[in-house]
């Protein structure tokens, strides 16, 4: 069973960087001493195996399953599951199943934060997790583009309706910054997160440039110290601690 803050990182639509941020901010969050879980449900499209280049999947012990560990977060992922990069043509009863058993049947221990990449839109498996997660902040990634924003929204209302606590929005992909020049070049706009914070009455709690992979890096969208997004994730894994924080803590206070 899972212990901890539940962080799900949403989006409207795939394509905006969401799982790039959900390892992120989970090994962010490891780094920073807390015991961390990352769990992929993003069924159809899953990626973090891929991106923190993990080539073996998890053990199981008395029928339960042990998950996988790398930079110090523990992992479990569809991707696991499916071989060869095969796709996963399952149905919602299955795909429920799966869902379940990663939640209740999996070795998690004592966890401080449990970040959960959720897959894009308002679909089957994430309707399955919202019921069997009732509880959770979640944190909405979109792109500056208005359109993005746009159809992210949805996304967000499908979060509020069901009780959840919106954190923030992440704008991904915000701007291009050549190597040691001070220009932005804002590739996809601006504004369009603003907007989306606006309309769902929370804020923009990051803004996280374009940066080119480095070539032969094994491990291209888990950044490293001494790059930028290294010190923007880190930055924004010490505000979503701080907002969790705040808001437990103005739970507390609430006369009953």
């Amino acid at each position: 069973m899972l212990s901890g803050e539940i962080i799900s990182v949403i989006s409207g639509k795939g394509g905006v960087g969401k799982s790039t941020v959900s390892a992120n901010l989970a090994v962010s969050l490891a780094r920073q001493g807390h015991s961390v879980a990352l769990i992929d449900f993003d069924i159809y499209g899953s990626s973090i195996p891929k991106m923190m280049n993990i080539g073996f999947g998890p053990k199981s012990i008395n029928n339960k399953i042990v998950p996988v560990e790398s930079h110090g977060v523990t992992i479990m992922s569809m991707g696991f599951i499916v071989k060869n990069n095969d796709p996963v043509v399952w149905r919602g009863p299955m795909l429920g199943k799966v869902v379940e058993q990663f939640i209740n049947d999996v070795i998690w221990g004592k966890l401080d934060y449990v970040v959960i990449d959720m897959p894009p839109g308002t679909g089957d498996v994430a309707m399955d997790v919202n019921r069997l997660i009732p509880s959770s902040y979640q944190i909405l990634v979109t792109t500056p583009h208005p359109t993005a924003s746009h159809v992210a929204e949805r996304a967000g209302k499908m979060a509020t309706n069901n009780n959840h606590d919106i954190l923030g929005v992440v704008e991904n992909m915000s701007y291009f910054q050549p190597p040691e020049d001070d220009t932005k070049y804002y590739i996809f706009g601006k504004g369009g997160s603003e907007h989306l914070a606006l309309a769902l009455e929370t804020e923009v709690i990051a803004k996280l440039p374009i940066i080119a992979p480095k070539e032969g890096d094994f491990e291209p969208s888990i950044y490293r110290k001494g790059t930028l997004l290294f010190d923007k994730y880190n930055e924004l894994a010490e505000k979503v601690v701080d907002l969790i924080r705040n808001k437990n803590s103005r739970s507390v206070q609430k006369p009953v």
